[in-house]
C-alpha cells in the first residue's frame, strides 16, 4: 500500500518549475493568485495542512499557530529569514522550522553594491532627469557624485552576504570595516581585508558608507536609530537591504531631508509597504522594491531548498535546513 501523499499549502505564486515539481511530489495546494493570504486563508491553511510553506509576507505568530491542527508538523519557509515566524511557538506545538538560507547571498550582495554605486553616483536622479525630459545636455559641474574607490565601508553584520558584499568592495577599491556579534576568524578576515570594530559606535562615526546586513531580531531593532544615525559623517550614506526594522526610518527621514546624512539606497523598509511619504519624496534617496534577491535563478533555487526539507521531512529524517530558536 503507497504511503499517503503529504498535504503541502503555498501561500504565494511561486516559479513556475518549482510549481511543477511540489505538484508531482505531494497533494499540494497552490496560490491561485501573486497576493498574500488573508489572515482567514492562514487560518484554514494551518488547520489542514500537513506543511505549510509560507513566505516574508505571511505573519505565522503564536495566535495562528494556537489555531492550527495536529496534523501540521512542518512550517517550511520560502526565505531565509524567519523574523515573521514564531520558531519558539513553534516548537513548543511541535512544528518544525525549515528555510533556505545560503541561496540568495551573491544576488543580495549584488544588489547592495548596486545601490551604494547608484547612491554615491546620484544615479536615481540622473535618471529622474531623463525621465522628466528636463536634460539639457552635460556640463562640468551637474550630478557631481563620489568615487567609491578608496572610501571606507562600514558593514553591519558580517555573515554569508555580509562577507560577499565585502569581496565586492574590495573590487572596487572600498576599504572593509566591519561590526559583528563575534569576530569573523582571522584568516577570512585576513582575506576580506577587513578592519574589526568592536565598537558599533566607533565605525559608524567613521565610515564614508555604511551597509546594514544583519537580521532583525529583537536586540538588532532599531540598531541605527536616532543617536546612532547622527553619528554618521554628514557626507555619509547609508544602504539597506537586510531588514527595514533594523533603521529608525522616520530619523533616518529627518536626517536626509535636513542635510545631515547625504544619501540613502534601501530595498527594505520598516513597515514594510507603507513607507513615510517624506522619504518618498527625497532625491537624494535610492529606492527599491524589496528586489535585493529577486533573481530568477535565486527563486528556484530556494525552491528547490523548500522541496528538499520537505521531502527529507517526509523520509522520516530532520530538515537539513531546520532553524533551532536558541541559534536565532
Amino acid at each position: 500500500m503507497s504511503k499517503k501523499r503529504l498535504s503541502v499549502v503555498v501561500t504565494r505564486r511561486l516559479p513556475e518549475a518549482v510549481e511543477t515539481r511540489l505538484s508531482e511530489l505531494f497533494d499540494v495546494t497552490l496560490r491561485s493568485d501573486d497576493t498574500p493570504m488573508t489572515r482567514e486563508e492562514l487560518v484554514a491553511a494551518v488547520q489542514t495542512a500537513d506543511v505549510l510553506v509560507p513566505t516574508v509576507t505571511d505573519e505565522i505568530d503564536a495566535a495562528l499557530l494556537g489555531q492550527a491542527g495536529d496534523q501540521l508538523r512542518l512550517i517550511a519557509n520560502y526565505g531565509a529569514g524567519v523574523d515573521h515566524i514564531d520558531v519558539a511557538t513553534a516548537r513548543q506545538r511541535g512544528v518544525l522550522v525549515s528555510n533556505t538560507p545560503g541561496v540568495l547571498t551573491d544576488d543580495t550582495a549584488d544588489m547592495t553594491m548596486a545601490l551604494i554605486l547608484a547612491v554615491t553616483r546620484r544615479m536615481s536622479e540622473g535618471m529622474a532627469m531623463m525621465q522628466q525630459n528636463k536634460w539639457s545636455g552635460w556640463a562640468p559641474t551637474a550630478l557631481l557624485g563620489g568615487r567609491v574607490s578608496g572610501r571606507r565601508l562600514g558593514i553591519l553584520g558580517m555573515g554569508r552576504i555580509g562577507q560577499a558584499v565585502a569581496r565586492r568592495a574590495q573590487a572596487f577599491g572600498m576599504q572593509v570595516h566591519y561590526h559583528n556579534r563575534r569576530r569573523l576568524h582571522e584568516q577570512i578576515e585576513s582575506g576580506l581585508e577587513a578592519t574589526y570594530w568592536e565598537s558599533l559606535d566607533q565605525m559608524v562615526a567613521r565610515m564614508d558608507v555604511i551597509s546594514v546586513n544583519c537580521p532583525h531580531t529583537p536586540s538588532t531593532f532599531h540598531l541605527m536609530n536616532a543617536r546612532r544615525l547622527k553619528l554618521m559623517k554628514p557626507e555619509a550614506v547609508i544602504v539597506n537591504t537586510s531588514r527595514g526594522e533594523v533603521i529608525d526610518e522616520n530619523a533616518l527621514t529627518r536626517m536626509l531631508r535636513a542635510g545631515e546624512i547625504k544619501g540613502a539606497g534601501l530595498d527594505v523598509y520598516e513597515h514594510g509597504v507603507e513607507i513615510n511619504p517624506r522619504l518618498r519624496a527625497l532625491e537624494n534617496v535610492v529606492l527599491l522594491p524589496h528586489m535585493g534577491s529577486a533573481t530568477l535563478e535565486g527563486r528556484i533555487e530556494m525552491g528547490e531548498k523548500v522541496i528538499i526539507n520537505i521531502k527529507t521531512f517526509d523520509d522520516g529524517h530532520r530538515p537539513p535546513d531546520q532553524v533551532v530558536p536558541a541559534l536565532l
